[in-house]
């Protein structure tokens, strides 16, 4: 079949390489892309969010599978338009991908749900916001209800910084409409972990777990970006513990939504935090993380399109879904001042000699093809990513592959993993 990815990013080029592994597989298209997926596959200039776009392309190609990389178009309702003329789409539908979305409307179903998640209220008045967290104690955390790229929370240590949120997302509205509305909760105090699990509407079947690295700088310090790495599996959630988790924090939803009519088809993705109280969920996304999405294509052992149109279908088991016992690490090589502003159009060099290393993958996010040449388009530019035995050597041969690569005003957190190697 023809298959379809939406998206640009380094997700969409590990999604495009495992999928071209698949023998169901016809002609693979990408929208938009990246010059990574350009080898795998056909770049098209469609944005994530043109649905008229999509669809359009997806009916004049037959098109068998559309897979959704990121939230926007699944959130603008990419599902119903698909329905529409009868093409298959890997995602839930607008109603459900309100769980990322939305902030507020995650943490109220969490609450309706049972499932655990910090206290927290939500304002749509700056004076009654401001009230609130002069009232509260600190640290806490306020974010932008709305889709902000993963950079709409603010872990304020201080009664400025919570002040300066507020008028941000607020009054200057620096997250466009997304900060019209947030949501101030209580800090949670622990260890993150990623887990997520693939959904046909009944059933779920959860993934190994992964360890995310949202601050920009070494130690967990500097701004929030979309992700500096991640590695599979964490330590602080073992396979052992797979089964209550998904118990606590991804059936309760599913279940929730399937009883409302809405059933959640695709992925449903929990951040949790480790605490003393036990794991607490701080939001969810409803597709592949990124750069998580590398270390699990990394170790996944299956076809994913099999998988992907079982949970269409609703004929997902967990049969269907195998990973391979390798601990797999990714460190995203970034531009220098990502998240913030940061140069464009940087040489690539040493992909190839990269991947000499044994088990490494390149995998490209913020790159495009220039005169037969790979430069950087983006903030996050590579996803470094590798398999080993266990963490150690997965990391150290993620390390050494990073060595090997080049680009001008380049940027790597050199600590991914070591939280892992700690409890190892």
């Amino acid at each position: 079949m023809n298959i379809l990815i939406v998206g640009a990013g380094g997700r969409e080029h590990a999604l495009a390489w495992k999928i071209s592994q698949s023998p169901l597989l016809d002609k693979l298209f990408i929208a938009p892309g990246n010059g990574g997926t350009a080898m795998l596959g056909t770049n098209v200039p469609i944005k994530d969010d043109d649905i008229k776009g999509i669809v359009s392309f997806a009916s004049e190609n037959k098109i068998g599978l559309v897979v959704a990389g990121p939230e926007l178009p699944l959130v603008l309702g990419l599902k119903e338009a698909l329905d529409a003329v009868q093409i298959p789409c890997f995602g839930p539908c607008a109603f459900a991908a309100q769980l990322e979305g939305s902030k507020a409307f995650a943490k109220n179903m969490m609450r309706e749900t049972g499932v655990p998640t910090a206290d927290f209220q939500v304002f749509d008045s700056h004076e009654r916001a401001l009230e609130y967290v002069r009232a509260h104690p600190l640290p806490m955390v306020i974010k932008a209800d709305g889709l902000a790229a993963g950079k709409g929370v603010v872990i304020a240590q201080t009664l400025r910084e919570a002040e300066e949120a507020l008028r941000d997302m607020m009054i200057d509205q620096i997250f466009g409409s997304a900060g019209q509305t947030v949501v101030v909760e209580e800090a949670l105090v622990g260890e993150e972990a990623s887990f997520m699990a693939f959904c046909d509407g009944t059933t779920i079947v959860p993934m190994p777990s992964l360890q995310d690295h949202k601050r920009i700088g070494d130690n967990d310090t500097g701004l929030n970006t979309g992700g500096m790495g991640a590695y599979s599996p964490a330590p602080v959630l073992p396979l052992s513990q797979s089964a209550a988790m998904a118990d606590l924090a991804i059936r309760p939803i599913t279940e929730h939504l399937a009883a409302i009519g809405q059933p959640f088809k695709g992925i449903l993705y929990a951040g949790l935090m480790m605490t003393t109280q036990g794991p607490m969920v701080l939001e969810y996304n409803v597709r592949f993380g990124d750069p998580e999405c590398q270390p699990l294509m990394a170790r996944l052992k299956s076809d994913l399109v099999e998988i992907m149109l079982a949970c269409v279908d609703g004929t997902l088991a967990p049969s269907k879904v195998l990973f391979h016992p390798e601990t797999s690490c990714c460190v995203v090589m970034a531009a220098l001042g990502y998240p913030q502003s940061y140069p464009k159009g940087m040489l690539i060099t040493g992909i190839e000699e990269a991947e000499q290393i044994e088990t490494v993958k390149v995998f490209q996010a913020g790159t495009q093809l220039s005169n037969g040449q790979t430069v950087s388009s983006g903030g996050r530019v590579l996803g470094v990513t590798a398999l080993g035995a266990n963490l150690e050597e997965a990391r150290k041969r993620a390390y050494q592959a990073v060595e090997r690569l080049h680009f001008e005003n380049s940027y790597y957190r050199k600590d991914i993993a070591i939280k892992g190697l700690r409890r190892t």
